[in-house]
């Protein structure tokens, strides 16, 4: 935080968010928490989120430059910065329409932007939505695990993790097993 920052401390269920503000925009949180022991949330928050977000899109709102440094009990921390314009606009939609200034909100926050970046990296995953200019559409087991997966170190979700828990959600989805990695030679092992 600068100098000229004005902080508030929130007291939340499990830990303090400090939040300031510098004259230039800049939004600085302070967490009490590491990512991944924030809260999961309702399915039904996140799709609203997702919804408030690309209104905000559609109505090209900008957001503030937002900083976050969660703390963990041992001393180590994880910084997180979102000055990219999209995600900019995104969190400012949460942050208006619940707030996230509190671990439930934050949760909310982080885990619609790592269900995002999961689905633009994970060619697995694109079978459980579909984007159009007019909206989106969900598989529920999809928002439910986003909303119940724990998020990593680095405020997103482990692949690995969530593939196995939207498994136990979706019948008849199924992990497909790595294939054996080939040798150069040609030799099997």
């Amino acid at each position: 935080m600068s100098r000229q920052a004005q902080p508030t401390g929130q007291e939340t269920s499990g830990g303090t968010i400090r939040v300031g503000g510098d004259p230039d925009g800049l939004m600085t949180y302070m967490i009490d928490l590491p990512p991944e022991a924030l809260p999961s949330v309702c399915k039904r928050d996140l799709e609203r989120a997702w919804y408030a977000a690309r209104e905000a899109a559609l109505a090209e709102r900008q957001g503030a430059v937002r900083g976050f440094r969660f703390n963990r009990p041992d001393g180590s921390h994880t910084d997180l910065a979102l000055a990219d314009r999209d995600a900019r606009c995104w969190v400012g939609a949460v942050d208006r329409t619940v707030g996230i200034a509190n671990t439930r909100g934050l949760s909310l926050c982080l885990r619609l932007l790592a269900l995002i970046d999961l689905m633009a990296h994970a060619p697995w995953a694109r079978s459980l939505f579909h984007l159009a200019r007019d909206g989106a559409e969900f598989h529920p087991a999809l928002l439910r695990t986003a909303a119940s997966q724990p998020l990593t170190r680095d405020a997103r979700f482990d692949e690995a993790g969530f593939r196995a828990r939207l498994s136990r959600f979706v019948s008849g989805f199924q992990i497909e097993a790595p294939r054996a990695a080939q040798r150069l030679s040609g030799a099997r092992s």
